[in-house]
């Protein structure tokens, strides 16, 4: 079946999401549009002259018109935050560049599902939510995705367990509220500090879970990669795939997305990262799940903080 995949802007993790999607089957064809021309014919030159080794792939850097009849549209675009610059300045200056683009993607793809990364990308699902005219169910932040993988990531090594076989989310804010709703954190269906507990009673060397230092992990570890290379772009490239294979699967998954809440929690009007049904006619909608009421606490404390940020932006 012919897909089509859209992606705007040709930076680090817009080129990246392009290249681990050009090694996939999901797209027959990919369009790249950024405002500087020459990179993104330049990524698109590099990363075609890979494909040889696959079945036969159509990737063009293009203009806002290529995306016509895009299935799915990804939105990268922004500038990353330089030293000194407040999160609230870094919103406006990305809100405004999303409020460039998006009359000019809608007109072309109004029927694509769209897949909003710019960050912070609770405010910029928020902002494309409420300009772009499309109904909610097209339009999926990629949230904390990228936080439950690293969540994963953080509990296998120290569980010494596949990361499949875990279950444990990352929700609210993409950012310095995020938590850890540790009342559904399970190995398949063990919770997780029962599992410390049975590993060691079958003698392996499992700590207990330091849960506050485990959320400073997952919250600190886009920072510490900077810190270190420069800029993040491979986890989050392999996250923003596998959103798309959800999104192209014959049946629904369970995801960490950001979207539009409505009361659930609690919450309204602003988006955040909660169980969410995805599949390939977008978000269905937000599964329950139940947390006490100190989780429930730090879920709003997240919106809270979001709206906080909404409210001191030029929409």
């Amino acid at each position: 079946m012919s897909r089509k995949i859209t992606i705007i802007g040709a930076g680090s993790v817009g080129s990246t999401i392009a290249y681990s999607l050009s090694q996939e089957e999901l797209a027959s064809e990919i369009v790249m549009i950024d405002i500087n021309k020459d990179k993104a014919e330049g990524e698109v030159m590099d990363i075609e002259q890979g494909t040889c080794f696959r079945e036969s792939i159509s990737i063009i850097a293009g203009d806002y018109p290529d995306a016509k009849d895009s299935d799915i549209v990804i939105i990268t675009s922004g500038i990353a935050r330089k030293p000194g610059q407040t999160r609230i300045d870094l919103a406006q200056t990305n809100v405004n560049i999303l409020k460039s683009i998006t009359p000019q993607i809608v007109k072309e793809a109004p029927n694509a599902l769209y897949v909003i990364v710019s960050n912070p990308v609770d405010i910029m699902t928020y902002v494309f939510t409420k300009i772009s005219g499309l109904p909610e169910r097209q339009i999926i932040g990629s949230g904390t995705i990228l936080d439950t993988a690293r969540l994963r990531c953080g509990l296998s090594e120290q569980l010494q367990v596949a990361q499949k076989n875990i279950h444990a989310y990352v929700f609210g804010e993409h950012g310095d509220t995020s938590f850890i709703p540790w009342t559904g954190a399970y190995v398949s269906g063990v919770h997780v500090d029962e599992y410390v507990e049975a590993a060691q009673r079958m003698g392996k060397d499992v700590k207990p879970i330091n849960k506050d230092a485990m959320i400073e992990y997952v919250r600190k570890s886009g920072g510490v990669v900077i810190a270190k290379k420069g800029a993040t772009f491979y986890a989050v490239s392999r996250s923003v795939c596998q959103l798309c294979k959800t999104l192209m699967a014959s049946s629904e998954s369970v995801v960490t997305v950001s979207s539009m809440m409505h009361g659930e929690y609690g919450i309204e009007d602003v988006c955040l990262s909660t169980l969410t049904l995805v599949g390939p006619e977008g978000i269905s909608g937000k599964l329950p799940m139940r947390m006490n009421k100190g989780e429930t606490e730090k879920l709003k404390a997240s919106a809270d903080a979001l709206k906080a940020v909404i409210a001191q932006i030029d929409l």
